[in-house]
């Protein structure tokens, strides 16, 4: 499969329905390249070297840490070490002036509209924003906004789908559509929902397609067995037995337990 670029999904904004996972581990990462899934994105904490070797060839998005940087300068730095580690681009949550300062950096930019998790405080706790016009309005500013700050795309989160499309034919930039329906440019989903492992909340607008839960909890309780009998076995002397350990022969050792002394 062909790394896309930022070009690359520019240009298939409006020609086909695009993808983008939020992976927890590397080999998560390695699995949706395998799948074809075209977009993946984790957060800076991550092993960022490990998730891209996982998936080189998948367009591979970082997220900066919301409330960690105090300015431009220092969210700049931080996506130029994500970069170098391998990251195509940056999610930047934070103020326009920072996305406007990273975008002239060439660096490409992610926003965020709609419901914002760490700012729910501002649309009255977790719930979907835009449900009347003056709200869906302001999302469409917001989305805009974000365009004309030099961002390549934005996540358009919880609000309703016949606004998300709206949006979406009115902007030059990608829409990554979270609990905004089908008319976003691409599909937003955390792989630990899809995989069935999320321990906590399960929205609405996501959908487990495995569970993941219950085979690592038959994992786990197959590994305690394990470590159970090999502790058992070492304590009841089966383990090593001869066929798990080195030995030498007859004659060199009894040359070496006469050096010994023996």
């Amino acid at each position: 499969m062909k790394k896309l670029t930022v070009k690359d999904l520019l240009d298939l904004k409006g020609q086909r329905p695009m993808t983008q996972v939020n992976v927890h581990t590397d080999n998560e990462a390695r699995a949706c390249e395998e799948a074809g899934v075209d977009m993946i994105i984790t957060w800076e904490r991550s092993d960022i070297r490990a998730f891209r070797a996982a998936a080189p060839e998948t367009f591979f998005s970082v997220g900066l840490v919301y409330g960690q940087y105090v300015n431009a300068d220092e969210a700049k730095r931080a996506a130029f070490t994500a970069m170098e580690k391998g990251a195509d681009a940056i999610y930047c949550p934070m103020s326009l002036d920072v996305v406007e300062a990273l975008a002239k950096e060439a660096i490409p930019v992610h926003g965020h509209v709609g419901f914002v998790p760490y700012k729910n405080t501002w649309t009255g706790g977790f719930k979907a924003v835009g449900k009347n016009a003056e709200d869906a309005y302001a999302v469409f500013e917001r989305a805009k906004a974000y365009e004309n700050a030099g961002a390549m795309a934005i996540e358009v989160e919880l609000i309703p789908q016949e606004v998300a499309a709206e949006i979406s034919k009115r902007v030059s930039i990608l829409t990554v559509g979270m609990g905004a329906g089908t008319g976003c440019d691409a599909q937003y989903l955390f792989a630990k929902d899809i995989l069935g492992y999320n321990d906590g909340h399960i929205p609405r607008h996501a959908k487990i397609y495995r569970d993941h839960r219950s085979e690592f909890e038959r994992l786990y309780n197959d590994s305690v067995s394990a470590f159970r009998e090999f502790s058992e076995e070492v304590q009841g002397g089966q383990f090593p037995a001869r066929e798990n350990s080195l030995t030498i022969e007859a004659e060199e050792l009894k040359a070496f337990q006469e050096k010994l002394g023996a």
